[in-house]
């Protein structure tokens, strides 16, 4: 499936709209094109990522789904920057790699962009992984 077609198919339009949303910011945050990872997440970049039985997988570095009860944003890694950020946006909660967020009005976009960007970019250098584990 493609990206358009998985983000036409949310039925709810204010989660519709939010995932385009949050599809440019990923695009324009990161430079990378977004690509389908499984049946619901899009994921922008990849990487091989090792786990301590030596097995290796590819995984996207970050990337976000919109589900039923929030978009899932695969942001969260450690960083020293994250803690400040998340102050910074608005009502969220967050899981080992995860950010939920139920609307995108309901959070400070320009900061969401500071969070992905990092996000990104400590993943990129190897120091933080966003939804697989290391």
């Amino acid at each position: 499936m493609k990206v358009e077609e998985f983000l036409n198919s949310v039925a709810d339009e204010t989660r519709r709209a939010d995932a385009y949303r949050v599809l440019e910011i990923f695009r324009r945050t990161t430079g990378e094109e977004p690509v389908m990872w499984g049946p619901a997440i899009v994921g922008f970049g990849s990487q091989a990522w090792s786990y301590a039985d030596g097995s290796k997988m590819d995984w996207m570095i970050t990337g976000f789904s919109p589900r039923k009860q929030n978009i899932t944003l695969y942001v969260v890694n450690g960083s020293p920057k994250q803690l400040g950020l998340l102050e910074k946006l608005g009502p969220h909660s967050t899981g080992k790699s995860c950010l939920y967020i139920k609307k995108l009005a309901d959070v400070d976009e320009k900061v969401l962009e500071k969070l992905v960007k990092d996000a990104y970019t400590q993943s990129k250098k190897g120091t933080g992984g966003c939804g697989a584990e290391t």
